[in-house]
């Protein structure tokens, strides 16, 4: 479970982007965080994966708070470039990981899973977006997180990569790993959250089940799905539940 109790986050420059946030998630469901840019979304996944603490209030993942959440948490940057610290696909998937037993096994089968193995000498810069951010969430997956934290994962991804990737989400959502997902546009997604959470100046606007949220979501500048504002309700964006 992911508790936040009155949490704010201050920037040096004095810029507040998360304010009082109070927010309950509960454990192995996806859970949609959208809101316009500048919103807060961002910054309230990295107090989530404990790479900045809060100004005041408390954050819990499972039982940890504080740099403890490190430990439990792995976020997934919007921009992979600023993820991918390996020269080819194989040295970054075994960053910090050589001393682990079948470390190199276990990458490889991960790798193999998202369709990377055989990228494993490939340099990294001659990926596409896609295999990119495929790589990083191999890279955050193979920490075993309680919760994976993704900044706007479907953003500049073309057809096949969105479907690929959809696959990810919804296997995670079925081995009961919590999801945190930071979105503007919730179309590819919306038909496998369990909530959705509208940002708005750093704030909670709205929470609940999509459902119940989705009718007043315009109210801060977040776009409905076309088929919720068809009425045809929440279906799934490719055909599969």
């Amino acid at each position: 479970m992911i508790r936040l109790n009155g949490v704010s986050y201050t920037y040096q420059d004095s810029t507040q982007a998360v304010h009082e946030v109070d927010l309950t998630l509960q454990e192995g469901g996806v859970h949609l965080l959208a809101g316009t840019n500048g919103s807060g979304k961002s910054t309230l996944l990295s107090l989530l994966a404990g790479l900045v603490q809060p100004s005041s209030g408390c954050a819990f993942v499972g039982q940890a708070s504080g740099e403890d959440i490190r430990d439990v948490s792995r976020l997934v940057l919007q921009d992979a470039d600023l993820q991918l610290l390996g020269a080819t696909v194989g040295e970054d998937a075994m960053l910090g990981r050589e001393t682990r037993p079948q470390a190199e096994e276990e990458a490889r089968l991960f790798l193999r899973s998202f369709d990377l193995e055989s990228c494993w000498e490939r340099p990294v810069h001659t990926l596409s977006g896609g295999m990119k951010r495929k790589l990083c969430l191999v890279t955050a997956l193979l920490d075993a997180p309680q919760v994976l934290l993704l900044d706007e994962p479907f953003s500049g991804l073309d057809y096949p990569a969105i479907l690929e990737l959809r696959r990810i989400v919804r296997d995670n959502k079925r081995k009961g790993m919590t999801q945190v997902l930071a979105v503007h546009d919730l179309e590819p997604v919306i038909d496998l959250a369990d909530t959705l959470s509208v940002l708005s100046q750093g704030g909670l606007a709205l929470h609940g089940k999509p459902e119940h949220v989705l009718d007043h979501v315009r109210r801060f500048g977040v776009r409905p799905p076309a088929a919720w504002q068809a009425g045809l309700g929440i279906v799934p964006w490719d055909g599969k539940q």
